[in-house]
């Protein structure tokens, strides 16, 4: 993640919000609704497991769309952007992005129906039945999907093993924390089987399946004493090629 959403380490930052609500604002659901539906019809859930019949559900979206796509539109705002704007705004502008990049709609076409809905906000919006996608919906509510694929080859470390973390190039999207490279930690885990990532971070380098580990770094390790509270842990699941022998 790049700096403004993995802030481990920052001070001076104000005061944390202590917010509990997962939905602050009515509106708020209908914009995770959205991507909901969206994470439902993706192209990617016909390889996924479960597998979904992609192929046969009647919809225009022909897509992918997973929890990295949503992430990319975010991570690609500018910081002073990011910071200034609501959780679920941030998910509204990736989303909104996504469309028009992708040719769903143009720029002046959403920009002309935002300004229709904002002078009229009583209006019903257009309802259409689909009751296949109705159910696709909640097949991907209750079975959700997964990445998981037999290892392609044995994993490079074991648990126990030091190891350091990479410094990949800096890249749209990363699933790894800026706090984190090269740092030195100990592999607390071997979790089984292969993981990939619906989308490729290019030279960041996943996308294709392999292990994953849960990685153990000591707090002072990555923030100095000073920083750190004293025998404190940070946990961490990172993808294997994050990770490097600290004897090669």
């Amino acid at each position: 993640m790049k700096l403004q959403h993995a802030l481990g380490g920052l001070e001076n930052l104000g005061p944390v919000n202590l917010e509990t609500r997962i939905f602050v604002h009515e509106w708020e659901k209908r914009i995770f609704g959205i991507h909901t539906v969206m994470m439902a019809e993706s192209a990617h859930l016909a390889d996924a497991l479960p597998k979904y019949p992609m192929a046969m559900l009647p919809t225009s979206f022909k897509e992918n769309w997973t929890w990295a796509s949503l992430r990319t539109g975010a991570e690609s705002m500018q910081p002073f952007e990011y910071f200034k704007f609501r959780y679920y705004e941030k998910w509204l502008m990736g989303i909104s992005q996504f469309f028009v990049d992708k040719g769903y709609i143009t720029a002046d076409e959403l920009a002309q129906m935002t300004a229709y809905y904002r002078a009229q906000p009583d209006t019903a919006l257009p309802e259409k039945t689909n009751m296949p996608v109705k159910q696709q919906i909640v097949d991907y509510l209750l079975g959700g999907d997964s990445s998981l694929r037999p290892l392609p080859h044995a994993p490079h470390f074991s648990k126990g093993q030091t190891v350091y973390v990479a410094d990949p190039p800096a890249v749209k999207h990363t699933r790894l924390p800026g706090y984190l490279r090269n740092k030195k930690g100990m592999v607390s885990e071997v979790y089984a089987g292969a993981y990939n990532y619906f989308v490729s971070t290019g030279p960041d380098g996943i996308g294709d399946p392999m292990p994953v580990y849960r990685v153990a770094f000591k707090a002072a390790d990555i923030w100095g004493d000073t920083l750190s509270e004293p025998n404190t842990t940070i946990y961490a699941d990172l993808y294997e090629v994050y990770l490097q022998n600290p004897n090669i």
